[in-house]
C-alpha cells in the first residue's frame, strides 16, 4: 500500500482564494503537488472537474483530505456517497486532519451531523440569494441583463431590415452582434407591432 495523502479544495465563486485551504492541507502532510482544486463550482454538484481527478488519483491504503466537509460536498447524499465510494475502494478520508471511520457509530453520526449542517448552510445562502433578488426586483434595481441595442439602434435596425438591401450577417457585422442578436430583435419589434 503506497499511503499517499491526497488533498482537496474548493472554493464557490473566482473571486475567492484557494491559498488558505492549499497551507492548511500541506499542514495536514499533502504535497503541493498531490492538491486537487475545484475554482468557482458549487459543492452542490458531484460532476467537478478537480473532485474527479482526486478521486481518481487515490488508490487502497491512500487517504483523501479535505479540511472541511462542505469543502467535499453541501449536501447529505452527496456527502455520504462519497464517502461510501471512499471506504468501498480501501481509502481513508481525513477531515481536518479527523479520520472518518465508517464503522464507527460516534463517527458516522458526527459525519451526518456535519453534511446537515453543510446542507443547511447551503439552503440558507440560496434563500437569502433569492431574497435579496426579490427585494432587489421590487425596487427596480434587478432588471436582468440589458439589451445590446439602445433603442435608437433597434430603430435603425428596423429601417434598415425594412429596406431589405442587408442580410441578417451584415446587419450584425454593422452593428457589432452577434446574427441571433439580429434575428431576435427583428422578432421582438415584429411582435410589439402586432400586438
Amino acid at each position: 500500500m503506497s499511503g499517499k495523502r491526497i488533498g482537496y479544495a474548493r472554493v464557490s465563486t473566482i473571486e475567492q482564494d484557494l491559498t488558505v485551504q492549499r497551507e492548511a492541507l500541506q499542514r495536514l502532510g499533502v504535497a503541493e503537488e498531490r492538491i486537487y482544486v475545484d475554482h468557482g463550482l458549487t459543492g452542490a454538484h458531484r460532476s467537478r472537474p478537480g473532485l474527479r481527478e482526486a478521486m481518481a488519483a487515490c488508490w487502497p491504503g491512500d487517504t483523501l483530505v479535505v479540511t472541511k466537509l462542505d469543502r467535499l460536498a453541501r449536501s447529505l447524499p452527496g456527502a455520504r456517497d462519497i464517502a461510501d465510494e471512499l471506504t468501498g475502494r480501501g481509502v481513508t478520508l481525513s477531515l481536518g486532519g479527523s479520520e472518518y471511520d465508517p464503522t464507527d457509530p460516534v463517527g458516522r453520526l458526527l459525519f451526518n451531523v456535519l453534511s446537515m449542517v453543510a446542507e443547511f448552510e447551503s439552503d440558507l445562502i440560496r434563500m437569502r440569494t433569492r431574497e435579496g433578488m426579490a427585494i432587489a426586483r421590487a425596487k427596480g434595481r434587478l432588471r436582468g441583463r440589458q439589451p445590446k441595442l439602445s433603442v435608437l439602434q433597434r430603430r435603425h435596425l428596423m429601417s434598415l431590415h425594412e429596406q431589405g438591401e442587408h442580410t441578417q450577417a451584415e446587419l450584425a457585422e454593422l452593428f457589432g452582434v452577434a446574427r441571433s442578436t439580429v434575428y431576435r430583435t427583428i422578432q421582438r419589434e415584429l411582435a410589439k407591432r402586432t400586438s
